[in-house]
């Protein structure tokens, strides 16, 4: 097949943790031939959805891990798959690749499927399972977290639509930066906030578990760095190998079928002590750390769900 990847910088990557990579390396292993572009060069040209990138190729060796070949303009209508890869920030210019690739898809298959990436940002999501998530407020409006805080005491805050552990804090009943964070976030941008009753699990670790095509195939534990809230790997956090308990595969089970009815094929979760958190539906990691974990070759299931669809097509 042809497969495109939408993606951030490629000489960026860490070929040792990024999932974009594990996932071009295994498609080309399976005889697929690779394109790569960057999202500002995604166009739409009366009638045509283009991109203007490179053929790429692929290989395990540090500092020359990419080759790319000329560049060229392709129509993402004449190709098979095209991965939705790059990271957040969620915002309009992210919002608006959705809305062009929704244009060739499904006729061109666009993993994850762009409408529903858009419909259902990470921390949105978990909103349909209020019962599977801790106490949870999304607003701007200072009042309402104030009384959120009264409420619960020690909460989390964070940007709605962040990623990799920025801007999150933990607020402790003592703590009287409420009002600041308030201000520091309004003068940053119109967006809500996302608050939730702090988790003291989180010391024990936050479970990344990968779904594929709303199945389990296995999880890590990220551990927070001593000193830290945050159990990101963006931000310190230690992956260590785990396995699901029956809480985590009941929370699986409840929300799997709805992703694979939705097309979201790769996705993590996050679990913190038996409560889901978020639903990663943007650009999903820890394919490398599960796969070195467990042995099991992850990218190789996410790419059999693939090819069943388009076969299926």
């Amino acid at each position: 097949m042809k497969i495109a990847f939408q993606m951030d910088p490629i000489d960026r990557v860490d070929i040792n943790a990024d999932s974009s990579f594990r996932l071009a390396e295994e498609a080309q292993a399976r005889g697929h031939a690779l394109f790569f572009y960057t999202p500002d060069r995604l166009a739409y040209q009366e009638g045509r959805v283009t991109a203007r990138g490179w053929p790429l190729w692929v290989q395990r060796v540090q500092g020359d891990h990419f080759s790319l070949g000329e560049e060229v303009e392709i129509d993402l209508a004449d190709w098979d798959v095209i991965w939705l890869r790059q990271d957040p920030p969620f915002d309009m210019g992210y919002i608006t690749t959705t809305h062009l690739l929704d244009r060739v898809h499904p006729g061109t298959l666009v993993v994850n499927d762009p409408f529903w990436v858009r419909n259902y940002p990470e921390k949105l999501l978990v909103l349909d399972f209020p019962d599977l998530t801790p106490p949870t407020t999304i607003a701007r409006d200072l009042e309402t977290l104030k009384a959120f805080k009264a409420r619960h005491g020690d909460i989390i805050l964070k940007p709605l639509y962040g990623n990799g552990g920025a801007g999150v804090f933990r607020l402790t009943p003592e703590d009287r930066n409420l009002n600041s964070l308030h201000e520091l976030f309004s003068g940053i941008n119109r967006e809500p906030l996302i608050a939730q009753k702090f988790l003291p699990d989180v010391s024990a670790g936050d479970k990344r578990i990968i779904l594929v095509d709303g199945e389990p195939v296995g999880g890590i534990n990220r551990v927070p760095a001593a000193g830290e809230t945050r159990s990101n790997m963006h931000v310190g956090g230690r992956p260590e190998k785990t396995g699901l308990t029956e809480r985590e595969l009941e929370i699986c089970a409840r929300i799997g079928p709805l992703l694979r009815e939705k097309g979201q094929v790769f996705v993590g979760i996050d679990v913190i002590g038996g409560w889901l958190t978020e639903i990663n539906v943007t650009s999903p990691t820890g394919i490398q750390e599960l796969e070195r974990f467990d042995g099991m070759n992850i990218a190789e299931k996410i790419w059999q769900a693939i090819e069943a669809r388009c076969a299926a097509e």
